[in-house]
């Protein structure tokens, strides 16, 4: 969705087999149980050419690394993203390109889900209605990302690179990668990507992947619980996206910024080896005997349209024990409804503690109008992204991009792949 934003500077992608499309198209699919899919959403900032690049050729550029063949595929999500910079580096298309984007990918096997984050996108994963983060948002503000970005020879002001860039990693961006000395890993702006491996359990139900244009507006568990209320409530996929950037869009332009970005979702339900309707059903009978928490009814009416409230359930501890969780009884989430005229707002009977919050950014801000010196308070343990990185740690150079074979559906409709993986993507825009 464009939002309120004159252009859209998102972009996205989903391959559901991608070693076939690595190979030249070949037209026989992969053995399913060694089959790959590849999801990724792309924010772009300062245009949107960067993203796009990003969108059509990520994936390829991941796929032609030595890791990928070797079946490494945490080294060839990062091998990649470095190997994406080159590539536009080399292209002479892109030879005076000032714009950036965001790059938070997923590759989903039978049974493991290998996410990589470089920005501020994120990646959820929804484990019977608790939100689980597979990512951690890269802010310059973050000690880590501001050991980094200073020991490069920049600085955080009004927790901004420089004063400018609001995220700390990112594909493009050269301006800020200009240090011939340093690594790729240790420029002020890196395109250096965290990795999580998941083992996928029966509990795992769907993945989000979103831009911050639905976080910005929305926390981490109130997504997860959205979705699966309109899970529960058997709406196909694209539509419970649609909803959801419906729900988090302004009113109007004149909300400073929140519910006015672009906005790019992917939903991946997770099947486990079950086919879509069992999934479907599977989901509803959890949610119907009270198995974990779940937006109220009202979240899973096709025709309802919520203000996009940010905070709305809350939040899931990102330490929290799944074993220790099982024990205790979980019902449908409850509150109180408030008319706002234009929408309902839920507000719950617990203050909601937002995992990813921007309490430290707000605290930079305010420090610097108060004439003070920055608060180098930390992020505690959410933080999860690392310190520069060593010399040695480079990426293997892209070789160029291989024939998407076409052999799912367009994004933009149900997918479903034998590896037990099922997507449905939207992306619109708005007439504004």
């Amino acid at each position: 969705m464009q939002g309120w934003r004159i252009s859209m500077e998102d972009a996205h992608a989903a391959v559901l087999d991608l070693q076939a499309k690595s190979t030249g198209g070949s037209e026989k699919p992969t053995d399913p149980d060694k089959r790959l899919a590849f999801f990724g959403v792309y924010d772009g900032h300062g245009g949107d050419k960067v993203a796009l690049f990003a969108g059509e050729n990520v994936h390829k550029i991941v796929a032609k690394q030595e890791a990928f063949a070797k079946g490494d595929i945490e080294q060839a999500l990062k091998d990649g993203f470095l190997a994406t910079d080159r590539a536009i580096l080399e292209d002479p298309k892109y030879e005076e390109e000032v714009s950036g984007c965001t790059a938070a990918v997923s590759v989903i096997s039978k049974n493991k889900i290998w996410v990589a984050n470089a920005g501020d996108s994120r990646s959820v994963l929804g484990v019977k209605g608790r939100a689980k983060p597979l990512s951690f948002d890269h802010k310059p503000q973050n000690e880590g990302e501001k050991a980094r970005i200073s020991a490069a020879g920049g600085f955080v002001d009004f927790g901004r690179v420089n004063g400018n860039l609001a995220l700390s990693r990112a594909i493009g961006d050269f301006e800020f990668k200009k240090s011939p000395e340093l690594s790729p890993e240790q420029q002020i702006v890196t395109a250096y990507p965290d990795v999580t491996v998941h083992e996928v359990t029966d509990d795992d139900e769907f993945l989000v992947i979103a831009c911050d244009g639905i976080w910005d507006c929305q926390s981490s568990q109130s997504v997860v619980e959205f979705v699966r209320r309109g899970i529960a409530a058997k709406q196909d996929l694209y539509r419970i996206c649609e909803n959801m950037m419906d729900n988090c869009l302004a009113s109007n332009s004149e909300t400073g910024g929140v519910g006015c970005d672009n906005m790019t979702m992917i939903i991946i339900g997770l099947l486990n080896g079950k086919t879509k309707e069992e999934w479907y059903n599977q989901i509803s009978e959890r949610v119907a005997n009270g198995d974990g928490p779940c937006a109220p009814p009202e979240y899973g009416k096709s025709e309802f349209r919520g203000p996009g409230i940010r905070n709305q359930f809350e939040e899931t501890p990102d330490n929290y024990d799944l074993e220790n969780d099982r024990s205790r009884g979980f019902s449908v989430r409850s509150g109180r409804i408030i008319l706002l005229g234009d929408g309902t707002e839920l507000i719950p009977e617990q203050n909601d503690e937002e995992l990813f919050d921007q309490r430290e950014e707000n605290r930079d801000v305010t420090n610097h109008l108060q004439h003070e010196s920055p608060d180098s308070s930390a992020r505690g343990d959410r933080e999860g992204t690392p310190g520069p990185q060593s010399k040695n740690e480079t990426a293997s150079k892209a070789e160029g991009s291989s024939t998407a074979a076409n052999l799912s559906e367009s994004p933009s409709s149900t997918n479903k792949n034998s590896s037990g993986s099922g997507t449905e993507a939207t992306e619109k825009s708005a007439s504004s």
